[in-house]
């Protein structure tokens, strides 16, 4: 393959956000390539339509058979791209530094665990002891090395070290610092005031029959009532199972649609998402050394092509892009138009042949576009990927989209008596009622996709 299709292969394929970080990083490398500064009123006038009505440009696919072509029309070939795209303004400079640069890091669970055992006054031994032990505690809180391990490698006494382990299993926030989730429990049942209780009985014994709710072999065991064990089952509910969650240093992951879709009276339109996206363009000391017939000898002519290429082939890459996903999420708006008017109830089942017959690309073209990109909808913002459905025969003719099976399943779900939660197979025959023949086991699949326990777990009293 040509350097030119590997880029265009590569920029096809990457999010947003990887795009942009590739975009600085070719800035960075390459002194041909220049960004265009935001509001440049003398770039106004080579302003960029929107891929919709640009017709002097057709989309045309990327194919292995292309060859590079050694004489290049570098003065026709710059002009063509080295327009920037349209220009966007922000209230905001784009030096001016984010609030976000002035908050305060997060405090850990390993500092605020130390912080609060130097309260204590500890000797220089319990210290270094006491550090052992929170370096061994693991995200949700609990201690991953035993005590043995922790005095041979602070050679410390034993007791000593169980001590000071005890001591941080007092600390905020309660439960840290526990070998299970057994022991985990207990530390919040004694310091809620339920020591010695049914609540602790259950805890130390009957963990097994709590997560699968059998009740009644608790108070079989317990030779308790059933409304004792509730209740107990009630404070234990309250409790924390990871009580290092709260000091999760993980950042959430914020989805940046790559194109918008917006209902405009009865029809709908498309806009590709280019904001804070760099506006390219060819740097001019290189542009014109090479359309002016400058000579330039030896390595840095070799030099100045290749950079040349480079940024040029980048520029066109990115237009390329653009326009493929527009097309995409124009020909995917119009095989499922009904779910984009009333929602995941009405998705048909699409496969990438559909789109790629459509506009007339290969599939594999269109598994690239489709794949880390995200639209956002009027029914909410989902992946590509999603729109393209595996078919559900229906009983009398017709199919059904898979996610719109798994939508009916999550439906009957949140329907269902709590009391008495329906059983898989039960799902399977209300769906058949439906004109929807699935099985049971494909129902239980489809169940776990959704993160829903099954009926015995969701089962309440």
């Amino acid at each position: 393959m040509t350097p030119q299709l590997q880029m265009a292969i590569k920029l096809l394929q990457l999010s947003r956000l990887e795009l942009m970080d590739t975009i600085r990083t070719e800035l960075e490398e390459n002194p041909a390539l220049e960004e265009i500064p935001e509001g440049n009123p003398a770039e106004q006038l080579t302003e960029q339509t929107d891929p919709a009505s640009s017709d002097n440009t057709d989309t045309k696919e990327v194919t292995v058979e292309e060859k590079l072509q050694q004489d290049i029309d570098w003065s026709n070939y710059l002009d063509e791209y080295n327009t920037p795209g349209r220009v966007h303004y922000e209230g905001e400079d784009r030096d001016t530094p984010r609030f976000e640069s002035f908050i305060a890091r997060k405090e850990s669970l390993n500092d605020h665990l130390l912080w609060q055992f130097l309260m204590t006054k500890p000797d220089k031994e319990e210290e270094r002891i006491a550090s052992l032990i929170v370096g061994n505690l693991n995200k949700d809180g609990y201690l991953l090395a035993s005590a043995e391990e922790i005095a041979y490698a602070s050679g410390s006494p034993l007791e000593k070290v169980t001590e000071i382990i005890s001591i941080i299993q007092t600390f905020d926030p309660v439960g840290v610092c526990a070998r299970d989730l057994s022991e985990c429990l207990l530390i919040q049942a004694e310091n809620l005031g339920f020591a010695n209780t049914i609540v602790t009985e259950i805890l130390k014994d009957h963990l097994p029959h709590l997560e699968k709710k059998n009740y009644k072999a608790i108070c079989k065991a317990l030779k308790r009532s059933l409304d004792e064990v509730i209740a107990a089952v009630n404070v234990i509910k309250i409790m924390e199972p990871k009580p290092g969650r709260e000091f999760s240093d993980e950042t959430p992951q914020y989805i940046n649609p790559d194109i918008y879709v917006y209902k405009l009276e009865d029809d709908y339109v498309i806009m590709l998402n280019d904001d804070g996206m760099p506006k390219l363009r060819v740097n001019s000391f290189y542009k014109n050394s090479i359309t002016r017939g400058k000579k330039i000898s030896g390595a840095a002519e070799d030099y100045i092509q290749d950079k040349m290429r480079s940024a040029a082939w980048l520029i066109k890459s990115i237009h390329q892009r653009q326009k493929t996903i527009y097309r995409v999420m124009e020909s995917i708006l119009g095989f499922q138009r009904e779910f984009f008017d009333s929602g995941i109830a009405h998705l048909k089942p699409m496969v990438l042949r559909d789109v790629a017959q459509d506009i007339g690309m290969h599939e594999s073209t269109i598994s690239r576009v489709t794949t880390n990109k995200y639209a956002f909808t009027p029914q909410g913002i989902y992946e590509l990927k999603y729109f393209f459905n595996s078919s559900i025969r229906r009983l009398h003719g017709g199919a059904i989209a898979s996610a719109s099976v798994q939508d009916k399943i999550r439906q009957i779900i949140l329907g269902e008596n709590p009391k008495k939660p329906y059983s898989d197979d039960k799902i399977a025959q209300i769906l058949e009622k439906e004109q929807i023949h699935i099985a049971r086991r494909t129902v239980a699949k489809y169940r776990e996709m959704l993160k829903v326990l099954p009926s015995n777990k969701r089962k309440q009293i």
